[in-house]
């Protein structure tokens, strides 16, 4: 007997979730979230940052700036969602790795240390914008350079901060302890994301 279709949990009413984001991590994130999205077509967006920013404070200011490119095509019923994720070790923020080698490197610098993840998401309609962060500390046991060298080169991890992806073997074999939202490691902050859209008075449930 074929299992039977779960009935959407919409809080955004009349409104429509846009997702000004390629990554495939996120679309499939809001999906499990039960909430209709449109993907849009990733625009380039300047990713630099004031020099003497605080590293927490990264994340949520690039995810305000690539809400820019969209905001002239908004709807009065759409609610555009950008997001940015950065690594931070010892007060480092780590980005996406350029090459493989790169990879290897930010892999070796948080093998046996606790970093933190910080996922920044703005939420953008015609008349409000809301950013705010999430931070998630992750402990990573002591990997073998030989376990890096395989991962950086059969997982390819140059499109995620710090070179690596929670849900991904690396993930598996060297994570110890997580304190706060996982899925904000995988990219984003589920509970964080639903509260805001409820936040942005889209629900009369």
């Amino acid at each position: 007997m074929a299992e039977k279709e779960k009935k959407l949990f919409n809080i955004l009413g009349k409104k429509r979730l846009l997702l000004g984001s390629n990554s495939p991590r996120r679309r499939e994130l809001i999906e499990q979230l039960g909430l209709p999205v449109t993907i849009l077509e990733p625009k380039q967006t300047d990713e630099t940052y004031p020099a003497m920013m605080r590293a927490e404070d990264v994340a949520p200011f690039i995810s305000r700036k690539k809400a820019h490119p969209y905001m002239d095509s908004l709807g009065p019923d759409d609610i555009l969602l950008t997001a940015d994720t950065v690594v931070i070790n010892r007060g480092e923020v780590l980005g996406k790795p350029h090459s493989e080698r790169e990879a290897v490197a930010m892999l070796t610098a948080l093998s046996g240390h606790t970093h933190n993840v910080v996922t920044g998401v703005t939420l953008s309609t015609l008349k409000r914008q809301i950013t705010f962060g999430e931070n998630t500390e992750v402990e990573f046991g002591e990997l073998l350079p030989s376990e890096i060298e395989y991962y950086a080169r059969e997982y390819r991890p140059l499109d995620k901060a710090g070179a690596y992806g929670i849900q991904e073997w690396i993930g598996q074999i060297g994570i110890k302890a997580i304190r706060g939202d996982f899925y904000n490691v995988m990219g984003l902050p589920l509970r964080a994301v639903y509260q805001n859209l409820r936040r942005l008075g889209v629900t009369h449930h």
